[in-house]
């Protein structure tokens, strides 16, 4: 299994509102080695940390790809690219931001390589509630702990609801 999630709260010049552009980045990734097995229903979610920008636009998907680790990530880069992304502080409004969270249940903790799983992925609703939903038995590798254990110690004050998929 391997989950990516996708997030935006900006429009895009070429793709319009967050949604459309995120729904666009899904059918360019069907390319180079990749497949969209499938994907999440859609969430609103506050910025975290909180900050008065945009509410974000979150959903998780699921890939099938004979890409490695590492040029997965760096294919989901070049795909916020060429989507305009344009990286300035962390946490800033975006466009568009593609994320590799699992992995084939790895580990990858070292080296210049990704991260796996994600290592903030336990800290965001807006990753776990959609993975949960397609993945309701996912099991952190790092710790054991399932992902509705992770969900119930979510800090209290995140906000992220389903959205429209409209």
């Amino acid at each position: 299994m391997i989950f990516i999630g996708l997030g935006a709260n900006l429009d895009s010049r070429d793709h319009g509102p967050p949604m459309a552009t995120l729904t666009a980045a899904l059918a360019a990734l069907g390319t180079n080695n990749c497949k969209v097995l499938r994907r999440s229903s859609w969430y609103r979610s506050a910025p975290v940390p909180a900050s008065s920008q945009p509410w974000f636009i979150n959903c998780v998907a699921e890939l099938q790809s004979d890409l490695a680790p590492d040029a997965l990530l760096a294919y989901l880069h070049a795909t916020e690219d060429r989507f305009g992304r344009v990286r300035s502080t962390p946490n800033a409004p975006r466009m568009i931001d593609l994320d590799l969270l699992v992995y084939d249940g790895r580990v990858l903790e070292t080296g210049s390589g990704p991260i796996v799983p994600h290592p903030r992925m336990q800290e965001r609703a807006f990753v776990l509630l959609p993975l949960r939903e397609l993945s309701p038995d996912w099991v952190d590798p790092r710790n054991g702990r399932t992902v509705q254990e992770l969900i119930d110690d979510l800090p209290a004050d995140q906000d992220c609801r389903p959205a429209d998929d409209d």
